[in-house]
C-alpha cells in the first residue's frame, strides 16, 4: 500500500471546496445568494455584503476556489474570459505597451487592437516560444508580458522558467493566460507569473452549459487593484453561474484525466493518416515543446490542431461529423472541432494569420471524454 501524504491534493480539495461552509444547516453543497442587494443593521454597519456586484456569498466562495487552486492571494470571477482580460487590461493607461504570444485567441487580439488601441494602449505581438524575441521586443514604455501557453491554435510552448526571469529583469508584469492546461497541470505562479488569466467557460466549466472568466493574482496589493476595477466596471459572474461552476470544479481533476488520456491517443492516430500533414500536441515526441512540456507541466491537455491536405478535406470533415460537433469553444466533456481561420481567428488579419500558419487546412479538436475509440472512429470516417 502506497503512503499518503497528510496535505490534501489539490483534486481532493476542489471536491470538498464549500462543505460545511454553510455552517447553519450544514448543507453540502453551498446555497446561492441570489440577493442583489443586502440590509445593514445600522448606519455604517455591514453584514460584509452590501450590493451583489461588489461582493455576494456564492461568488466568493467561487474566488475563493480559485485563489487555492492557483495558490495566489486573490481570485475574482467574471461573466465571461473575455470580460476578465478586458478587466485586466484596465489596468494599464494610455501609452503603455504589451508584448503578446502571436499564438493566441482572435478575441484577445480583437480587443487589443479595435477597443484599447483607441486609447493608446499598443501591443507588439511575437513568438514567445523564443524567449530573445521577446527580449528583443521590450521598449522603455513595455509594462507587461502577456503569454498563452500552450499557445492557440498552434499549440506552442512558452519557457515559462525563462520569460519569468525576463520579466523580473525589466520591470514588467508577468500575464500567463492558463486556460488550455489549468492549475493541475501547469503552475504559473511557481515560475514568476503575477496574474493567470481563464477562460472559466472550458475546462473550469467543462460542460458547455456556463460562460463565465476568472483572474488569480498572486499578491494581496495586485488583487486589491483588480478588485477595485472589477467592482467599478461590474463584469461579474451571477450567484447562479457561481454555482454551477463551483460544481463543475469538483470533477475537473477526473475530467482533465480522461482529456489528456483522449488527446493522446487521438494524436497518435491522426500523425498516421494520410491526409493529415501535421499533428500539433505537445504530447508528441517530435513537437518542438514536448521536453519542455515535461518539464513544466504534469499534463499535455485535451487539445490539438491538425491540418490536412486540402482547404477541401477540411470543409468535408466539418461536414461529415457525426459524435464531434462543429462548433467554437473548448475544454468540455464533449468533443469539439473548429476551423479558427473562420471563427476563433478571424478578427487576425489575413496576411498575419497565413503567416503564423493559420490557414483553411488547419482543423483544432477539443478532445472529449467520450470513448477514444469513438471519436477516432469518427474521424476515421470523416476523413474517409
Amino acid at each position: 500500500m502506497t503512503a499518503c501524504s497528510q496535505q490534501l491534493t489539490l483534486e481532493s480539495r476542489l471536491v470538498n471546496f464549500g462543505v460545511g461552509r454553510d455552517e447553519r444547516t450544514g448543507g453540502i453543497s453551498f446555497p446561492i445568494y441570489p440577493s442583489a442587494t443586502y440590509r445593514h443593521p445600522g448606519v455604517g454597519e455591514s453584514t460584509g455584503y452590501d450590493y451583489t456586484r461588489s461582493g455576494n456569498p456564492t461568488r466568493q466562495l467561487l474566488e475563493e476556489a480559485f485563489a487555492q487552486l492557483e495558490g495566489g492571494a486573490r481570485g475574482l470571477a467574471f461573466a465571461s474570459g473575455m470580460a476578465a482580460l478586458t478587466t485586466l487590461f484596465l489596468h494599464f493607461s494610455a501609452g503603455d505597451h504589451l508584448v503578446v504570444s502571436q499564438d493566441l485567441y482572435g478575441g484577445t487580439y480583437r480587443v487589443l487592437a479595435q477597443v484599447f488601441g483607441k486609447f493608446g494602449l499598443t501591443a507588439s505581438y511575437v513568438d514567445t516560444t523564443d524567449v530573445a524575441a521577446v527580449a528583443a521586443a521590450i521598449r522603455p514604455e513595455t509594462k507587461a508580458l502577456l503569454i498563452e501557453t500552450p499557445g492557440n491554435p498552434l499549440l506552442g510552448v512558452a519557457d515559462l522558467a525563462a520569460l519569468g526571469a525576463l520579466c523580473r529583469e525589466h520591470g514588467l508584469l508577468y500575464l500567463v493566460d492558463n486556460t488550455f492546461l489549468t492549475p493541475l497541470l501547469q503552475r504559473p505562479f511557481a515560475y514568476g507569473a503575477d496574474v493567470t488569466i481563464y477562460s472559466a467557460t472550458k475546462y473550469f466549466g467543462g460542460h458547455n452549459d456556463l460562460c463565465a472568466g476568472a483572474l488569480v493574482a498572486r499578491t494581496p496589493e495586485l488583487g486589491e487593484r483588480l478588485y477595485f476595477l472589477q467592482n467599478s466596471t461590474g463584469g461579474i459572474l451571477p450567484p447562479q453561474d457561481c454555482w454551477l461552476l463551483l460544481r463543475s470544479l469538483k470533477t475537473l481533476g477526473l475530467r482533465l484525466e480522461r482529456h489528456c488520456a483522449n488527446a493522446g491517443e487521438v494524436a497518435r492516430w491522426l500523425k498516421a493518416h494520410p491526409k493529415v500533414t501535421a499533428v500539433y500536441y505537445p504530447g508528441l515526441e517530435d513537437h518542438p515543446g514536448h521536453e519542455l512540456s515535461q518539464r513544466q507541466t504534469s499534463g499535455f491537455g485535451g487539445m490539438l490542431s491538425f491540418r490536412v491536405d486540402t482547404a477541401e478535406t477540411a470543409r468535408k470533415v466539418l461536414k461529415k461529423l457525426q459524435l464531434i460537433s462543429f462548433a467554437e469553444s473548448l475544454g468540455g466533456v464533449e468533443s469539439l472541432m473548429t476551423l479558427p481561420a473562420v471563427q476563433t481567428h478571424a478578427d487576425i488579419p489575413v496576411q498575419e494569420r497565413l503567416r503564423l500558419g493559420i490557414c483553411e487546412r488547419l482543423l483544432r479538436l477539443s478532445v472529449g471524454i467520450e470513448s477514444s475509440c469513438d471519436i477516432i472512429a469518427d474521424l476515421e470516417q470523416a476523413l474517409a
